[in-house]
């Protein structure tokens, strides 16, 4: 029997190694090929139907309408509700469009970052697509799923009532990039209900396939804002969202933000202003409307910015906005596994004669290492992979990571040995990041559930200036 932690299926682990699962080769959601399909319709002169995401109300999802609203949905291609639609029309732009009766704001908000990285646009929506030439009421986007990139085909029916989109809502009627994003995103979530709340964070890993770090505004890192300025630079996406606080959520509040909502962060700059430099971020509300009214207008200090937002996701392609090198070089190893309840789940350290059995990985970090001013080089990424394939279903359970100095690892060891680096707290999140100082060695990195016995599959991700050996 192999030991705990070896990957689950090496033949998916190959076909990555070979390129499959890769933007440039991604796999197919639901075995759907789309230029396969695409020409069968050309060739039949049929208009796509997509049977496994029907347009009908099991696509939508329970809770979302009412029963006497879901028997107003109408299902219209764009070519139905528009004499002359088009995919994009001048230009892709976070003020494209706007949120509509899905409280979907941290997935628009997503988009609303994605709008400002055109190559990163580009991989996630194939612009070649359009309503004229070869035009069969078929579309496809890529998302990057739990470590692998996934090609998502959908046909172009869109949910309407009285001849009106009822979800995202493009400000130019004739544009339809928004719509049929968030109709393949929905796909891949399981309805369009299962869109509804969410973080930032998800939707922008999902676009990137990246880095992902949380910044808790409450207690920020001193260098808050020369991160925000690196990420500026380093083709990052970046969202905030506001604290509900004692007010409901979607309340807006004297000052013109929004209790419990998603905004995306369009930029950072530094003025000069009675002889003081002052550091100032914009946002961006998904509403298309309503803004921070306070001092700076569409600008807010990052004073300001600290005091009224709960936290700070920021997605990259890779790690170079977390010193602000773009020539640096970092490799990247990732694993697969699986806590098993019983077997191969012994929860957190707290649990001494189980923590053993959860999944080990052995890896070196080689090179030359440099501590000056505490220089950080291992970016360690942890992501639950659910079983269940509707979105609002999925259970993330609390997870985290402690690493040991290499040695031998049967249950003796780890009552013993205390962990050289770990995560710093057990978080109920779909992943986590932590980025650390550790020296060229051998190492133990043994991820877990807080908790024993709580089933689900992860993977772990490891970026290291230096090189790594698995």
């Amino acid at each position: 029997m192999p030991p705990p932690g070896v990957c689950l299926n090496i033949i998916e682990a190959r076909q990555y190694q070979d390129g499959y699962g890769s933007i440039g080769n991604p796999d197919r959601f639901l075995g759907q090929d789309y230029q396969m399909l695409k020409q069968y319709c050309i060739n039949k002169g049929l208009r796509y139907l997509d049977e496994t995401f029907p347009p009908d109300r099991s696509s939508i999802g329970q809770g979302i309408l009412k029963p006497s609203d879901m028997a107003r949905v109408e299902w219209l291609r764009p070519v139905k509700i528009s004499h002359e639609p088009f995919f994009v029309r001048d230009g892709i732009s976070r003020f494209d469009f706007g949120q509509g009766i899905l409280g979907d704001c941290w997935f628009l908000a997503s988009i609303g970052a994605l709008t400002f990285q055109k190559s990163i646009f580009a991989q996630v929506v194939p612009l070649e697509q359009n309503f004229n030439e070869n035009y069969c009421g078929i579309f496809h986007f890529r998302f990057w799923r739990f470590g692998k990139w996934v090609d998502v085909v959908i046909d172009d029916k869109l949910p309407t009532v009285n001849g009106r989109l009822i979800f995202v809502q493009s400000k130019d009627p004739n544009e339809f990039w928004p719509a049929l994003l968030q109709k393949a995103y929905a796909k891949v979530c399981g309805s369009y209900t299962d869109m509804d709340a969410g973080t930032p964070a998800e939707a922008m890993m999902d676009f990137t396939g990246g880095v992902h770090m949380r910044v808790v505004l409450s207690n920020p890192p001193h260098n808050l804002w020369q991160l925000m300025v690196n990420a500026g630079q380093c083709k990052t996406l970046m969202a905030s969202g506001t604290a509900s606080g004692q007010q409901p959520i979607n309340t807006t509040l004297p000052n013109g933000l929004v209790c419990g909502h998603a905004y995306t962060v369009t930029g950072v700059k530094q003025v000069k202003s009675r002889g003081n430099l002052v550091n100032l971020v914009r946002l961006w509300n998904p509403w298309g409307k309503g803004e921070w009214n306070g001092d700076w207008s569409d600008r807010m200090t990052i004073e300001d910015f600290c005091r009224h937002y709960a936290d700070l996701d920021i997605c990259g392609l890779n790690p170079d906005f977390l010193d602000g090198s773009p020539s640096s070089k970092w490799n990247s190893s990732m694993f697969e596994g699986r806590w098993v309840a019983g077997t191969t789940a012994g929860g957190c350290m707290n649990h001494r004669g189980s923590f053993w059995t959860n999944p080990q990985y052995r890896v070196k970090i080689s090179g030359q290492h440099s501590f000056e001013d505490g220089e950080k080089d291992i970016l360690l990424f942890l992501m639950q992979k659910p079983d269940k394939k509707k979105r609002h279903l999925v259970q993330n359970f609390h997870i985290g990571f402690s690493i040991f100095a290499k040695g031998k690892f049967p249950a003796s060891f780890f009552t013993s040995h205390a962990p050289i680096a770990q995560s710093k707290t057990f978080t109920n999140a779909r992943d986590i990041t932590e980025f650390l100082t550790v020296k060229p060695g051998e190492y133990l990195i043994v991820p877990s559930t807080f908790e024993p016995n709580q089933t689900s599959s992860f993977i772990m991700i490891i970026h290291s200036k230096t090189e790594i050996d698995c």
